[in-house]
């Protein structure tokens, strides 16, 4: 059993450990090349289908110059984005909300996912509800990330606090690809992730489920997936619509079309990573998650009062970093 554990763990880091030494782009953008950042990550789908499909290079044109970047995590990706690396791409709304505000340099211009992320115990406790978590010690993906925002959320609705520092529940930073290794170990006592993450824990480390993606903190509204753009790319006149419009056909696909979309997904991440992910994982993480172009801009807003109470930001301002006219001009 703990063969297969640490087997799925060295897989896992690979698929998640892919930064910046995949761009194929340097860091200028030019009119003619669109620079595309994502994770390889079940969640990111959308832009998966949209590269596998051809949607892009059908809505840029051939004038266009497609490059991409995978990265680890949206603190990564920011950077990315901030650096020119990044024009366009999917990362959650927690990294992207915390630039914005240091730097309004960027705009949500699409929801991608929401769900896709939940609550799982490690099966050596005894927890079966969130109270029961004072004293624990949680995985989250980064400090900062939308798991941690949710987590925090999920807490402060049974009087818990959360800290990185001691105090009710202690919040321990790990990559996803860790956490198996982590409730093994016994060195800690639940995670707040991503699938297929919870499907590998539950599945390949004696994991219980204690909330379902449509528990967790917003339930089925609880977005996960995000387009962002930078302000400079936007002025690039045609290229955030045409973005949008294989964006919106991509999700449009993956929602008519699970099965071959999952084929897809798991072709597409054994071609970066040289591993392969079950379809029983892939198919589990897409039964906790909802691909949609939506976006809930109540749920964004108290992520970004959520970041400030815990300290990630200074202010919770976020008027204009929600910008729709481009999604809604995409046919």
């Amino acid at each position: 059993m703990l063969k297969k554990v640490f087997s799925t763990v060295v897989a896992s880091l690979l698929l998640m450990g892919i930064a910046s030494g995949c761009s194929t782009g340097g860091a200028e953008s030019s009119e003619k090349e669109v620079k595309i950042g994502y994770f390889p990550n079940l969640t990111h789908s959308a832009t998966i289908i949209a590269l596998e499909k051809g949607y892009f290079k059908e809505a840029f044109g051939a004038d266009v110059k497609i490059q991409t970047k995978t990265v680890a995590n949206g603190g990564l990706f920011m950077e990315a984005m901030a650096t020119k690396a990044i024009d366009v791409g999917t990362v959650g709304p927690g990294p992207l909300l915390n630039f914005y505000v240091k730097h309004p340099g960027y705009r949500l211009i699409s929801g991608a996912v929401n769900g896709g992320a939940v609550l799982v115990m490690n099966g050596s406790t005894n927890i079966t509800e969130l109270k029961d978590l004072k004293g624990k010690r949680i995985t989250i993906p980064v400090i900062g990330s939308t798991q941690d925002v949710m987590l925090r959320k999920a807490l402060n609705e049974v009087g818990l606090k959360p800290t990185t520092n001691g105090g009710d529940v202690e919040l321990y930073a790990a990559a996803p690809a860790d956490t198996a290794a982590l409730f093994v170990q016994k060195s800690v006592d639940g995670a707040a992730t991503q699938e297929p993450w919870g499907y590998v824990l539950e599945n390949q480390a004696g994991g219980k489920l204690l909330l379902d993606w449509d528990q967790f903190a917003w339930g089925k509204e609880s977005t996960n997936t995000v387009v962002a753009a930078s302000d400079e790319f936007l002025k690039r006149e045609g290229l955030a619509t045409a973005y949008l419009q294989a964006h919106k056909k991509a999700v449009k696909f993956i929602q008519e079309n699970p099965e071959e979309s999952q084929d897809l997904i798991i072709k597409h991440l054994k071609n970066l990573t040289g591993k392969e992910l079950s379809k029983k994982e892939v198919q589990a993480a897409f039964s906790r998650l909802e691909v949609t172009t939506a976006v809930n801009e109540k749920v964004i807003q108290e992520m970004a009062d959520i970041s400030k109470e815990a300290g990630y930001i200074s202010s919770n301002k976020i008027d204009g970093l929600i910008d729709l006219k481009y999604l809604e001009e995409a046919k």
